[in-house]
């Protein structure tokens, strides 16, 4: 004959002596989502509630998870292209349109085959 058990938050616990099993029920429960603030506000309140050891296995634990990410692995850098060695310098010059329609027309790149033309002309050396 199983015992039951309900707590207030609507768990039911069951434990069946003919079989030795236990069987734990929780109920649906609506969930408040939390602000921000809130959100922050019950993380600090968790972790001053650790004791040292509490705190220390957890850490542990974290540390032998191989899925584990080390906050200061993680990259705070801004979405997009990420920066060149060297960058060039922009600068607003001057071109005859036939010149312009010549290196557009030849696809994406146009201006760094412009940079190269000019490179070649002024007797400099190809970037890396």
């Amino acid at each position: 004959m199983p015992n039951q058990k309900r707590d207030m938050s609507g768990t039911a616990i069951v434990f069946n002596q003919e079989t030795g099993l236990v069987t734990m029920t929780v109920a649906h429960r609506a969930y408040k989502q939390k602000t921000r603030e809130e959100a922050i506000a019950a993380a600090k309140a968790y972790a001053e509630s650790l004791s040292v050891e509490e705190d220390a296995a957890l850490t542990k634990a974290a540390l032998d998870d191989p899925d584990t990410v080390l906050i200061t692995e993680l990259s705070r850098r801004k979405p997009g292209r990420p920066l060149a060695d060297s960058t060039k310098t922009p600068v607003s010059l001057r071109l005859s349109p036939d010149v312009v329609d010549y290196f557009r027309s030849s696809g994406p790149g146009w201006q760094s085959r412009i940079d190269d033309v000019l490179r070649k002309a002024a007797g400099l050396k190809k970037r890396a």
